[in-house]
């Protein structure tokens, strides 16, 4: 280890303390998640961006597994394992690697082995106070570490899917679009396709479609197997037989539905893009949904309680950004979502949000969660 390193290890280390420390006068035990994970989980959960960059290898008894690309999904696996019925409420923090491929040269901001520390709440009774407790015990963990005045963001994930929800649209074409939402780009594509119904107007699959029963996924499934056996096909790629029976049973579906109207679409987008001062968040969302007749009185009535609780943790809410992109990323995050960042870096120093419906993903009982980690070295 050169003294450069040396220096920055210690360092670290001072500002772990200092961030670990408010944690723990916070009411957060300290745990130490495992760092080897079993793959499939990150795989299904975490969303396209980190999936495409974790380290995946498969070990001498063919179990897939990972070095964790992020500590959420181990902490969770941590509660399920002290609580596997998800019945009490925990407080948990950590600090500790990271691990997600990144290409080009080494740069200081997207280091491929890195440090986070975070916090996750458990099981809260009241998830609007656990949100703002989370955010504000980020901020000021941030600040113990020496970054008085970060710029907060703020968006809400569940707000999406409230707004698309409202549509009318069915629930297949809500899960794609809510998929499509967390990575960002591909939005456009799944809306050209709904727009114009690409299943009617495709050829390319009538034969499979043909043997599609539009009611059952088994059934299908076990017409493709027949189908690939007897014409001698090798089945390539990542995709497993049930999930492209899956697909052919939505895009059979799909057939007889009316494609979705072009104002919709263009409302998705415009919410997608949506940024905007935090306390003209509500008046602004609540005016694209009543351009096409949308209520969302719920999800906006719970946003603007926690833009009216900033002030009372420090935040002034005249700072705070409203931001639809805000955490879009994390498939997992089911409801609000922050991000804190500082001067000209084009990172987030810290981000979380709430994720209602990871613990049941994971094979617990439903549970209330919300969390945040700050990514260290950004911040030193």
């Amino acid at each position: 280890m050169t003294a450069e390193s040396a220096q920055r290890f210690d360092a670290l280390e001072r500002q772990a303390e200092r961030i670990m420390a408010v944690f723990g006068s916070g009411g957060y035990e300290r745990v130490a998640p495992a760092i080897l994970q079993p793959a499939g989980i990150f795989l299904d959960r975490v969303g396209e961006d980190i999936r495409s960059r974790a380290y995946v290898f498969t070990d001498q008894d063919g179990n897939e597994l990972c070095l964790r690309p992020d500590l959420t999904i181990p902490v969770c696996r941590v509660y399920l394992d002290r609580h596997p019925d998800a019945e009490k409420a925990a407080r948990y923090s950590y600090n500790g690697p990271a691990f997600r491929y990144q290409s080009g040269p080494p740069h200081p901001l997207r280091p491929r082995e890195f440090r986070q520390a975070g916090v996750e709440n458990f099981g809260a009774s009241d998830p609007l106070a656990a949100d703002i407790e989370t955010l504000a015990l980020t901020c000021e963990a941030l600040r113990k570490a020496g970054l008085p005045y970060p710029r907060l963001r703020i968006g809400d994930v569940g707000l999406f899917r409230a707004f698309i929800a409202a549509m009318g649209m069915p629930e297949r074409w809500q899960a794609r679009l809510t998929a499509a939402f967390s990575r960002g780009d591909a939005l456009v594509a799944v809306l050209h396709d709904l727009t114009r119904n690409s299943a009617k107007a495709s050829s390319a699959h009538t034969e499979l479609l043909a043997m599609t029963d539009p009611a059952d996924v088994a059934l299908t499934e076990k017409a493709l197997a027949a189908h690939i056996e007897e014409r001698g096909f090798e089945i390539v790629g990542a995709r497993t037989l049930t999930e492209v029976a899956t697909r052919l049973v939505e895009r059979r579906a799909d057939s007889n539905e009316a494609p979705l109207p072009a104002e919709y679409a263009q409302l998705i987008q415009r919410f997608a893009t949506l940024e905007c001062p935090a306390l003209e968040a509500r008046a602004n969302v609540a005016a694209l949904g009543a351009s096409c007749g949308l209520g969302l009185e719920a999800p906006l009535k719970d946003l603007n309680v926690r833009i009216e609780s900033l002030a009372s943790v420090g935040l002034d809410p005249t700072q705070v950004v409203f931001s639809t992109s805000t955490g879009r990323r994390f498939e997992y995050y089911t409801g609000f979502t922050f991000e804190f960042s500082y001067g000209e870096i084009p990172a987030p120093i810290a981000s979380g949000g709430r994720y209602d419906g990871l613990i049941a993903a994971l094979g617990g009982a439903p549970t209330p969660a919300v969390g945040a980690a700050i990514y260290t070295e950004r911040l030193l």
